[in-house]
C-alpha cells in the first residue's frame, strides 16, 4: 500500500484552526496563561494561601534555558545563558522559595505530594547547579524529594551521565526526554537538529541511571513524515521499552521557528495528523501500553511516578521560576508570559533582579464556575473519565445541569461513551482523538475573550 503524500506545514502567520478541526488547541492547563493579566492590586502570597489546604501540594520548578529552540516550541525558554545567568537565576529562585515558604506559614501542615523540574530544559544546568536546584526544593521549600514522585525533563544533548547521577541520587523517579523523531531528516524539518546515534546514547545513559520511569516524547505531523517513517520512530522508541510514551500532534504557533516557514494549512494536514495519531495509538496498544489520555500512554503494570496528563483538577500547585504557575482556589498566578526570544530574555532578566517575591503579580482570579469547568475539562480528557459522583461531592451539582449544551454536543458527535449517561463521564476512542477540539469548547466566554485579546509577544 502506498503511503499518502505528507501534508504541508502551516502558514507563515498561523491562522485560527479551521472550523471543525480536531486540532484547535492543546489544553494542558486551564485557563491558559494568555488569559492572565497584570494584577492591579498584587495580593500578598500569605493572604492567598491563608485557609488553603497545604498537606498535599504539588511543587514545580521552572528552568527557562535550552541549548537550542525547536521550531515548534512556544514554551517560555531562551537559548543559552551567558555571563553567569544560570547562577543569578538560581539565586532568584532561592529568594522566591524563601518568600513562598514563609507565605505558606506553619499554622497548618505543609507537605508535598509530588515534584517536577521542567522548562526549558532543567538539565541545561550543570551537575553542581542541579544539586543546588534540589537543595532549593528540599531546604528552601521542605519537599522530601526521595519520598515523593519527582519528574525531570531532559534532552538528548544534556542527558549526561553526571547530571543523571545527581538526579537519580536525589530521588528522581521519572525522566522525560524529548526525542520527537528518530529520523534526522524529520528532526531537521522540525528545526531540531540531532543525530539518531546521540539520541540512542542519551537513552542508554538514562537507563544506566536506573531511574524507575523513562518517558519518550514523539511528534506526528512533521513535514515529510509518512506512516512508514512514523512507524520507524515508534519502533525505535519501543525498543527501549519506556514506561511511558507521549505522542504529540505538531502545532505551529505564532513567533516560533516553524511559523516563519511558508506553507498552507488545510484539511489534509488535519487528516494526516489524525491518521498518524490512530496509527500510533493502535501500535502502542498492541505492544502492551494503556492509553491514559490522548497524548499519554503507559506500559501496562508500570507504576505512575507523578500526576497524569491533565490531572490537576484540584488546586494546590506551587510554581517557582519565572515561567511557572501557582494555583490556589481563588487565583492562578505566575509572571509575565512571552514567546518572542527578546521578550523572554527581558522577563528573565527582570526575574533575576527581583528581590521581593511576596506578592502575586500576574494571574487570573477563579470562581466556582471556572473551577467546575476546569474539573470537568481536565477529568474528561483522561481516558478513565470522570466519576459523576466525585463532581457532585465537590460542587454540590450535576455536570449535566451545569454544562447541558456542551455535553449534549459531545454526545451528538459520538464523543461520549453511553452518550454521557451513567455514573462515569468518559470519552469514546473518537472523543479522545478529538481532545484538542473538545477541550477548548469548555472554555468560558470570559476566558475566550481574554485569550483573544492577548497581544502575542
Amino acid at each position: 500500500m502506498t503511503a499518502p503524500a505528507p501534508a504541508p506545514l502551516a502558514p507563515t502567520t498561523p491562522a485560527a484552526p479551521l472550523p471543525g478541526s480536531p486540532y484547535s488547541d492543546y489544553v494542558y492547563a486551564y485557563p491558559h496563561k494568555t488569559a492572565y493579566r497584570e494584577l492591579p492590586d498584587p495580593p500578598l502570597l500569605r493572604d492567598l494561601w491563608r485557609g488553603e489546604r497545604k498537606d498535599a501540594l504539588s511543587l514545580y520548578l521552572h528552568i527557562p534555558f535550552c541549548e537550542v529552540r525547536c521550531g515548534f516550541c512556544n514554551l517560555f525558554t531562551r537559548i543559552g545563558a551567558p555571563d553567569g545567568l544560570t547562577g543569578r537565576y538560581l539565586d532568584a529562585l532561592e529568594r522566591q522559595a524563601a518568600a513562598v515558604r514563609d507565605a505558606l506559614g506553619d499554622e497548618a501542615p505543609v507537605s508535598f505530594a509530588n515534584a517536577a523540574f521542567g522548562g526549558g530544559t532543567p538539565t541545561f544546568l550543570t551537575a553542581g547547579e542541579l544539586e543546588r536546584l534540589c537543595d532549593i526544593a528540599e531546604l528552601g521549600m521542605g519537599a522530601d524529594l526521595r519520598a515523593v514522585p519527582l519528574s525531570v525533563e531532559t534532552s538528548p544533548a544534556t542527558a549526561t551521565a553526571d547530571r543523571l547521577a545527581v538526579l537519580a541520587g536525589r530521588g528522581a523517579t521519572r525522566i522525560s526526554i524529548g526525542v520527537q523523531s528518530f529520523l534526522p531528516e524529520e528532526a531537521r524539518a522540525a528545526v531540531r537538529p540531532q543525530r539518531r546515534a546521540d539520541v540512542e546514547a542519551a537513552l542508554g545513559r538514562i537507563r544506566d541511571a536506573r531511574v524507575p520511569v523513562l518517558n519518550i516524547d514523539l511528534i506526528y505531523g512533521i513535514d515529510g513524515q509518512t506512516p512508514a517513517t512514523w512507524r520507524t520512530s515508534l519502533d525505535a522508541a519501543l525498543a527501549w521499552r519506556p514506561e511511558e510514551l507521549y505522542l504529540y500532534p505538531l502545532y505551529v504557533r505564532p513567533l516560533t521557528g516553524l511559523a516563519r516557514r511558508t506553507a498552507v494549512t488545510d484539511r489534509a494536514w488535519d487528516e494526516q495528523r489524525l491518521t498518524l495519531y490512530r496509527q500510533g495509538r493502535d501500535h502502542l496498544l498492541a505492544h502492551g501500553y494503556e492509553q491514559v489520555s490522548m497524548r499519554m500512554f503507559r506500559l501496562a503494570g508500570a507504576a505512575p511516578q507523578g500526576p497524569d496528563d491533565h490531572a490537576c483538577q484540584t488546586d494546590g500547585m506551587i510554581g517557582l521560576g519565572c515561567g511557572a504557575r501557582s494555583y490556589t482556589s481563588s487565583l492562578h498566578y505566575s509572571f509575565d508570559y512571552a514567546v518572542d526570544m527578546g521578550e523572554i530574555r527581558g522577563i528573565i532578566d527582570d526575574y533575576t533582579a527581583t528581590e521581593d517575591f511576596t506578592r502575586a503579580v500576574h494571574g487570573r482570579p477563579t470562581d466556582g464556575n471556572e473551577a467546575r469547568r476546569r474539573h470537568l475539562l481536565q477529568s474528561l480528557l483522561q481516558a478513565r473519565g470522570m466519576p459523576v459522583a466525585d463532581y457532585r461531592e465537590r460542587f454540590g451539582s450535576d455536570p449535566h445541569e451545569d454544562f447541558p449544551a456542551e455535553l449534549s454536543a459531545f454526545a451528538a458527535r459520538g464523543w461520549l461513551a453511553e452518550d454521557g449517561a451513567g455514573p462515569l463521564l468518559r470519552l469514546t476512542p473518537e472523543g479522545l482523538a478529538h481532545s484538542d477540539a473538545l477541550g477548548p469548547e469548555l472554555f468560558s466566554p470570559a476566558v475566550r475573550a481574554a485569550m483573544a485579546a492577548y497581544e502575542t509577544k
